[in-house]
């Protein structure tokens, strides 16, 4: 199944393309996307189905998520906050997994269109890598990683989409 981004252009899961992804953004400025750094696992990603997430390497404050909303794909610019993440032990908003000091960060992401260039930003705190998707899958909880108990994988990855998705809607609100 090929879903439509914003733009236009195909999204068809495991064939990312880096020009589909960068359609997809929605709250950060063309120059911005061009620069973005796409890992070449994301290319045979679902974004689709599930939310895919990643840290730029060459910029570490800066991050990237792609969410799957309603019939579209909406890619959103996340920014870490400055330091080695939450001190204590905390948990992540989106997939609700407990994680180990410093592995939780609050990112920040500028809410799309004219409230965005008016510096307007939407925050949660995620997991420190944006590896949601995949602490969700974790079969049983770890020392450092503890997903949501008492919860199926599919029950987990279902939540996931949909607090990334109201997350998504937050960002696009003022739209």
């Amino acid at each position: 199944m090929s879903v439509r981004t914003p733009s236009g252009s195909a999204l068809d899961p495991g064939h990312v393309t880096d020009d589909a992804i960068r359609s997809t953004m929605t709250n950060c400025s063309r120059g911005e996307a061009h620069r973005m750094r796409v890992p070449e696992w994301v290319h045979g990603s679902d974004p689709v189905h599930g939310v895919v997430g990643w840290r730029d390497p060459k910029s570490p404050e800066r991050g990237w998520m792609l969410v799957p909303l309603g019939e579209a794909v909406v890619g959103l610019a996340l920014r870490a906050t400055p330091g080695k993440g939450v001190r204590t032990t905390a948990m992540c908003d989106l997939c609700r997994t407990t994680r180990a000091p410093g592995e939780v960060s609050l990112f920040v992401a500028a809410r799309a269109g004219e409230a965005g260039r008016k510096l307007n930003t939407v925050g949660t705190y995620v997991c420190s890598d944006l590896a949601c998707a995949d602490n969700v899958r974790v079969l049983r909880p770890t020392p450092t990683l503890k997903p949501d108990p008492g919860l199926s994988i599919s029950e987990r990855e279902a939540a996931l989409r949909e607090r990334a998705a109201a997350f998504a809607e937050k960002v696009l609100a003022s739209r």
